[in-house]
């Protein structure tokens, strides 16, 4: 059933309305199921306007769900859009307000419109079993599918983020967390919140959809939510901030990737070039500062000096599992 979060009014006679479909085992009335105490999931997705691979496992988890209702044990939240008016313009925040969504929670009740809407969200999410918030990179850049988990919570979500899908499990350190995110607003009032980034932004990336559909319905099952058969999935690394080596452009130019995601790499590895198109020129040769994996690279070519080029996860020689990754 589809059921309104939020409806608030703007300027212009306009409203600001986010909505999600709440997903019920067959026969029962959500009263029921509310009184049975069933276990729910929220996946979440749309708090940044111009980030889109949340959309396409929105679509696909729906249609699953629909069409397979006989496995559905527990109750299922789905928010496709939490900024519909970032989606509706293009723009990564809420326009009017010029506001990222994501730094304003968990909102007040009482306070301005964009706080309010924070934490009516956050009001409606309280008592999951578990939430998942799904984000892309933005246009710049790529992602292979990841979790992102701060390291006050990595021994309660890790185990769950495994169950994702996921290539990578990023622990970052507490310093680097925001605490005026989602996240972190729902693991603090005692709901796991899991980040998922993967892709591109303003694009859809239908086989990392593919795979996060997977990995959901694998997580919901460990929760009790579904009782469906699901797919086996590869172990993912888990890394901390250490072994994350970030490199940056050092001239302005035109990056020519040479490597892909995931790919092997040694040190002093070319990762591509920063050109000069007018003359023809190399004005670097981007190398990897260690031998390790490409799990981040530049997808918009034009680069400034500082520019992120790519990450790479530091590994040794040995030690590699059955994708070649490090263990």
């Amino acid at each position: 059933m589809i059921k309104n979060v939020v409806s608030i009014r703007l300027p212009v006679a306009e409203k600001a309305v986010i909505r999600k479909n709440r997903i019920l085992p067959a026969g029962l009335s959500e009263k029921e199921a509310e009184s049975r105490q069933l276990p729910r999931i929220c996946v979440v997705t749309g708090t940044h306007g111009d980030e889109l691979e949340g959309q396409y496992v929105c679509f696909r988890l729906n249609r699953i769900l629909a069409e397979n209702p006989q496995f559905v044990s527990g109750i299922v939240d789905i928010y496709p859009a939490v900024n519909p008016l970032g989606i509706d313009s293009i723009t990564r925040g809420i326009p009017r307000f010029d506001l990222d969504m994501n730094r304003i929670f968990p909102g007040d009740a009482k306070g301005t419109t964009e706080e309010v809407i924070a934490a009516k969200i956050i009001s409606d999410m309280k008592g999951a079993a578990c939430a998942v918030d799904i984000h892309a990179s933005n246009i710049f850049l790529r992602e292979i599918p990841q979790v992102r988990v701060n390291i006050n919570t990595a021994e309660k979500l890790v185990p769950l983020a495994k169950e994702l899908n996921c290539d990578f499990i990023w622990v970052h350190a507490a310093a680097t967390v925001l605490e005026s995110t989602l996240a972190w607003s729902l693991n603090r009032i005692g709901v796991p919140c899991l980040v998922i980034e993967a892709g591109v932004g303003m694009r859809i990336t239908q086989e990392y959809g593919e795979r996060i559909t997977v990995g959901l319905l694998r997580l919901m099952k460990r929760l009790g939510i579904w009782s469906g058969p699901v797919q086996e999935v590869a172990e993912p690394i888990v890394s901390t901030d250490g072994r994350v080596k970030f490199i940056n452009a050092d001239y302005p130019g035109v990056f020519i990737p040479k490597v892909r995601h995931w790919m092997n790499l040694h040190e002093g590895d070319s990762l591509g070039l920063i050109t000069d198109s007018i003359d023809g020129t190399v004005l670097q040769d981007v190398k990897s500062p260690c031998n390790g994996l490409v799990f981040t690279l530049r997808e918009y070519p034009v680069v400034n000096p500082g520019s992120l080029v790519a990450r790479v996860l530091a590994v040794s020689e040995s030690g590699k599992d059955k994708k070649g990754a490090a263990k």
